[in-house]
């Protein structure tokens, strides 16, 4: 297993994307439609785009949450400053966690190429950070949940808080089980590059100097807008920004971001 942490603090910096690259990226042309909630009924929902696969923006569902509010950096470090969250893991597959404070420090003053970012799984099953449970709810959209008839204690991971700084992110992956997640952004901005499932592994995993999402942008994503990138394995990008939208992404499953 490979470390998502660098050997040496050279590594971390070494491609000096802290200035070049939003340079790299093209600009986002964004095709995905975006749908009011307010006036989309679940059944809609599921004969006009799940059924179909059809991947969309749902807005207007986040508009009563409270963390609309609350989770800003600044007091979710004061409320939790002192809870750990994970931010990667070591070369034996062990989670490397920061405390809040420190991560809020971390944050503000890294120039890593890919900085490391929160992926907290755990949250609602501890004492105090399952306070985050409070501050949003699940669209009626999503309700089904087959994982819950297994019980809490059986069931596998199903949700996470996830927040970092400018540049970090994942690379081209499915979610756990093949799920069907729904993301909903609280702040910031976050790309997203959706595949159609029938994209073959090796023209997106392709052999590259490391898993990073940074890398995989820079070497990878040119790639699909180059005349032999097969027509029917074409991605759909979207540029999500803060409170604006609540994703689903039905069935597109492959997917990789980058903030």
């Amino acid at each position: 297993m490979t470390s998502e942490l660098k050997d040496q603090r050279k590594d971390w910096v070494k491609n000096n994307y802290y200035e070049t690259f939003d340079k790299l990226l093209p600009p986002v042309i964004d095709t995905l439609p975006r749908v009011d909630a307010r006036n989309l009924s679940c059944e809609e929902f599921r004969n006009k785009y799940e059924l179909p696969r059809i991947p969309i923006v749902l807005t207007h569902l986040m508009d009563d949450w409270p963390a609309m509010n609350k989770w800003t950096m600044k007091k979710l470090a004061k409320k939790y400053r002192n809870q750990s969250f994970k931010v990667g893991e070591d070369n034996k597959g062990n989670s490397v966690k920061l405390k809040m404070k420190y991560y809020k420090e971390y944050i503000e003053y890294n120039k890593d190429d890919s900085p490391l970012y929160v992926f907290d799984g755990n949250y609602g099953d501890h004492r105090k950070k399952c306070q985050f449970l409070k501050d949003y709810k699940v669209p009626a959209y999503f309700s089904e949940d087959l994982f819950h008839l297994v019980g809490e204690r059986r069931r596998p991971p199903y949700r996470w808080v996830v927040f970092g700084p400018k540049r970090s992110g994942t690379s081209v992956h499915i979610d756990p089980l093949g799920t069907h997640a729904w993301n909903a952004l609280v702040s910031g901005y976050k790309r997203w590059i959706l595949f159609p499932t029938h994209t073959p592994r090796w023209l997106l995993k392709q052999k590259l100097p490391d898993s990073e999402a940074v890398t995989w942008f820079k070497f990878v994503h040119p790639q699909t807008d180059d005349k032999n990138w097969p027509d029917d394995c074409k991605p759909v990008s979207l540029s999500h920004r803060t409170g604006l939208d609540s994703s689903p992404l039905v069935d597109w499953r492959l997917h990789s971001g980058v903030t």
